[in-house]
């Protein structure tokens, strides 16, 4: 009797377990205007915190990259890329310009190295 409610127990638990996990997915976004200082990080940062499902976000200025790790079951990377209008940035998906890139051929990565200079490797 004791071991079939602790068996019971044991999968009513690893049930709750499992419908509670998060569907978490990371995205890299590119922003213009282009980030240059600490204060674009920090206005990136405070504003997108309050997106639905946003759950980490890390910026680089060096790379001109905003990488965003956030709840599928809530939000989609477009949703993210246009919650920056919110507060005057326009974003794009690092990944969609790749693969913009690749589609349209070499004008086109030229064309997104001169606007995004820390990602001459588009083409690559």
């Amino acid at each position: 009797m004791i071991m079939k409610k602790t068996v019971l127990l044991m999968v009513m638990m690893l049930t709750a377990v499992v419908g509670m996990a998060k569907n978490i997915k990371t995205v890299v976004l590119t922003t213009t205007p282009i980030m240059h200082c600490e204060s674009c990080e920090n206005k990136i940062k405070g504003n997108l915190r309050f997106a639905k499902g946003v759950k980490q976000i890390e910026t680089n200025i060096a790379e001109q990259t905003v990488t965003v790790s956030y709840d599928a079951d809530k939000t989609t990377p477009a949703k993210l890329a246009a919650a920056f209008g919110k507060f005057g940035y326009k974003a794009k998906e690092v990944n969609a310009l790749k693969n913009n890139c690749k589609k349209d051929g070499a004008d086109c990565c030229k064309a997104t190295s001169k606007a995004q200079s820390s990602n001459s490797d588009c083409c690559k």
